[in-house]
């Protein structure tokens, strides 16, 4: 299996959540993509267990995280800051590249925080969480 750089992961995103319309568009005006999954836990030790814990996975969890430059004539950049102003479903797919594998799913962007340090360019930092859709997230 060859080793992948994260310079080659794409993160595509569809406006109005994955069954929205139009085409998943690539999502370029990114540095540094954080995907998390975290599963929830429950312990589930009994007597028969001689002495252990037992555990089962629960829920699963997964939020996005990414930085952004601060461009107001990026299309993406536009989608996920109009995402953040009026609490709408965006669809993102985070792959390991094209037509790679990674996690598709309606987000909702919790987070838009810009940062203005003196000597680089203004940035904003993202942070997405799976959101209720009637499409659940999925690997692909």
């Amino acid at each position: 299996m060859p080793i992948k750089l994260g310079m080659e992961a794409k993160i595509y995103y569809k406006v109005g959540g994955q069954g929205g319309g139009g085409a998943w568009t690539e999502l370029t005006n990114v540095r540094d993509v954080t995907l998390s999954l975290e599963t929830g836990e429950a312990d589930v030790t009994t007597r028969a267990n001689a002495g252990w814990r037992a555990t089962v996975a629960t829920l699963k969890d997964a939020s996005v995280e990414f930085e952004m430059v601060w461009d107001t004539a990026d299309a993406g950049f536009t989608a996920i800051k109009n995402a953040y102003l009026t609490n709408a479903p965006i669809g993102f797919q985070v792959r390991d590249g094209v037509g790679g594998q990674g996690l598709q799913a309606d987000f909702m962007i919790t987070q838009f925080s810009r940062s203005e340090p003196l000597e680089e360019a203004i940035s904003v930092s993202v942070t997405s969480k799976v959101t209720y859709s009637t499409t659940p997230p999925s690997w692909i």
